[in-house]
């Protein structure tokens, strides 16, 4: 886990309607967020103690260190809720803004590293001399300024959020927004089969809240005292 620093951003962009309009939000509090993605292991070992029911599909690609991947939401819910109950902690997905605020680590560019994908900071669709078409070990790339690996490209990641189609009445306390489209939730951060601009900083998409596809994973947050 990497500790975030309290502080504010600009979250969102004008390049599609969904991520605007640009709003300041504030948030007050650090909070703890994984390192990397979600990985097999530890998503096998939730599943071996029966907090998570669905045995996720690697695609033949290996389990491990790679990230989790054919989970919804829902079942990304039951992994956080396990962990809870194993540690005594209080874990949960992210917000969408502590995710963003999080995947720029203080950038205002649209990708952490800079304005363009160039090659070998993500696995992505046109983000390297070749698409590989699968998951890579997480971390299999430098991290952004916070330490956190892959918040661009490798597995979508699911976070706590409702589907809006705008910001425009978006929270900006940096708390999950728990209203509008619920059945769909939010996805950040691209993935192995999307192309650079999807594994912009602020990208978002959605899926049902029980759909799983072969792209999506997730990684958590822990709250702190």
């Amino acid at each position: 886990m990497v500790v975030v620093p309290p502080g504010e951003f600009e979250m969102g962009s004008r390049e599609t309607p969904f991520e605007s309009p640009p709003h300041r939000v504030t948030i007050a509090k650090a909070f703890a967020i994984a390192r990397r993605e979600t990985t097999f292991s530890e998503w096998d070992a939730c599943v071996a103690e029966g907090g998570c029911s669905y045995k996720a599909d690697d695609q033949g690609w290996g389990r491990g260190n790679q990230p989790v991947i054919d989970v919804s939401w829902a079942d990304a819910k039951a992994f956080v809720a396990w962990l809870s109950q194993k540690t005594g902690r209080t874990y949960r997905l992210p917000s969408e803004a502590e995710w963003e605020y999080a995947a720029r680590a203080g950038t205002t560019s649209r990708f952490w590293w800079g304005k363009d994908a160039g090659k070998s900071n993500a696995n992505c669709e046109g983000c390297g001399d070749a698409s590989l078409h699968k998951t890579m070990t997480t971390g299999s790339f430098r991290p952004n300024g916070f330490g956190l690996y892959d918040t661009s490209g490798n597995a979508y990641e699911w976070v706590a959020d409702c589907w809006n189609e705008s910001y425009a009445k978006a929270p900006k306390d940096g708390s999950a927004w728990t209203s509008g489209q619920c059945s769909q939730r939010v996805l950040r951060g691209g993935s192995f089969a999307n192309n650079a601009n999807a594994a912009r900083s602020a990208a978002r998409f959605r899926y049902d809240i029980d759909v799983r596809y072969y792209a999506n994973g997730f990684r958590v947050v822990r709250e702190l005292p």
